[in-house]
């Protein structure tokens, strides 16, 4: 994925907080555990305090943010001949979505059943016939709550918008607001610490302190996001107004999520480093490590390599190939940095990086999710 950047002043490159943002990724961590391991704790303690009325609603609109993030969660990337800056409260945030036009907030809503259009400027199913069926054809297919919020969502906007507000308002009440105090305190920091790294240092400096997945080109025209989803957004169209936001997150790892819509303003929404955190892997090691593991003679000098160190020569007396057969293996293995090796007198001995392979799942799982 990449953000094209060229002829974007510096200042135009902002780091900002946003409640409503982290009130999406709170309650995908609340329909999701499983991808956040850390929150187990405050999943677990949040949904046990919630009122059942409340509870019920949140599943009717949970297609929002459980399996996709929708970007109504981050409006003012959307806002026509708006300065893309967020809300410093949810309320000033919610003030900020009412202003999107219903087309865009349709869209945005229904981004789970056009998945396939996003970032292609498709027709809106507001005022596009086919788009239409096809929002309430895929609708239907994902269930009847789904069915339901799409169909009265196409019939009369203005309605449903006004039970998403007060939806967000009850979690406020609910729960968001001790949130939000909790963890504004270091979104506010690492906001301001990018920034003056930004304003020092530079974007190259900037992005490589934001996340290992991003990457500045070398001749600083373009963003790369080492996500396994395709896209591309230019950050200099004027029509919402050229610039880049960059928002933190305390619920968000392992995700690193980038609004590419078009004729919206791009935005990276990252989660703020922690130091019991490994760093990401890319997703070409990755697949290196995939392929490398998938043969099936590589596993079976793996079994080996996993016990302790052995030579080229040990590993073809033991498996029956030869010296060389051995080599080409073992350089594959080590390309994929799955394999060390060390030399003890005449002879190199080679052996099972155990870290690397036990973060493997972890990678696996991290690098799809991301």
């Amino acid at each position: 994925m990449n953000i094209d950047i060229a002829g974007l002043p510096a200042e135009a490159i902002v780091f900002e907080t946003s409640p409503l943002a982290e009130l999406g990724l709170a309650l995908h961590a609340l329909s999701e555990p499983g991808h956040h391991p850390g929150l187990h704790g405050w999943a677990t303690a949040t949904a046990a305090s919630l009122e059942p009325a409340l509870a019920d609603r949140l599943h009717e609109a949970e297609f929002l943010w459980r399996n996709t993030f929708s970007d109504i969660f981050m409006p003012f990337a959307g806002v026509r001949g708006g300065d893309g800056r967020t809300g410093a409260t949810l309320a000033e945030d919610l003030d900020i979505l009412d202003k999107l036009d219903d087309e865009r907030f349709v869209a945005a809503a229904l981004e789970f059943t056009c998945a396939s259009h996003y970032g292609t400027g498709a027709p809106s199913p507001l005022t596009d016939a086919t788009m239409r069926a096809r929002a309430l054809d895929m609708a239907a297919a994902r269930g009847p709550q789904q069915a339901h919020f799409t169909q009265q969502l196409l019939a009369d906007p203005l309605a449903v918008r006004g039970w998403v507000r007060r939806l967000f308002e009850d979690c406020e009440q609910a729960f968001f607001a001790d949130t939000w105090r909790r963890v504004r305190v270091q979104l506010v920091a690492d906001a301001r610490h990018k920034t003056e790294l930004l304003r020092r240092k530079g974007l190259d400096e900037a992005v490589r302190a934001v996340s290992a997945a991003l990457s500045l080109n070398d001749d600083g025209t373009r963003i790369g996001v080492d996500k396994l989803s395709e896209g591309r957004t230019n950050a200099t169209d004027p029509a919402v107004g050229p610039g880049l936001t960059l928002i933190p997150t305390t619920f968000g790892w392992p995700h690193l999520m980038v609004l590419h819509a078009p004729d919206w303003r791009p935005v990276i929404h990252y989660p703020v480093h922690r130091p019991d955190l490994p760093s990401p892997a890319s997703v070409e090691l990755l697949q290196l490590r995939m392929e490398a593991l998938a043969h099936p003679m590589r596993m079976r000098l793996c079994r080996n390599l996993a016990r302790s160190p052995y030579s080229t020569g040990e590993l073809a007396d033991s498996h029956g190939i030869t010296a060389p057969e051995v080599s080409r293996h073992l350089s594959v293995l080590k390309k994929a940095g799955l394999v060390t090796t060390r030399r003890r007198g005449r002879y190199v001995l080679h052996q099972l990086d155990l870290t690397a392979v036990t973060r493997l799942g972890s990678d696996f799982l991290e690098g799809i999710l991301r």
